[in-house]
């Protein structure tokens, strides 16, 4: 459920309140809220507030995870492995002559 902000111009205090989407703004100072002795009822304005932001879990994101279809076959489309010859392992290098070794 989201947190939203509310001001009172009656007792002036600031406070959040955490409500359903749904659920109707508030228009009244709550009673356990307000900043007065006696309950002063005073007119609540909704805040405009930055909120909790966005927060990424998990291992990443990358930009290709969410292509869309046409876009992917145009990826396959343009990639065209190239043939090798062979096996498609490089060539085995030659060994390496002996060195004589004089005694």
């Amino acid at each position: 459920m989201p947190t939203y902000e509310y001001f009172c111009e009656k007792c002036g205090r600031e406070f959040e309140v955490f409500q359903s989407i749904s659920a109707k703004p508030l228009r009244i100072c709550p009673k356990n809220l307000c900043g007065r002795k006696k309950w002063g009822r005073g007119r609540v304005k909704h805040k405009i507030s930055a909120g909790g932001g966005l927060l990424f879990k998990g291992s990443g994101f990358y930009t290709t995870d969410y292509r869309s279809e046409g876009y992917k076959a145009a990826a396959k489309k343009d990639f065209t492995p190239t043939q090798s010859s062979g096996n498609g392992s490089k060539p085995a290098a030659k060994p390496a002559k002996p060195v004589p070794v004089k005694a």
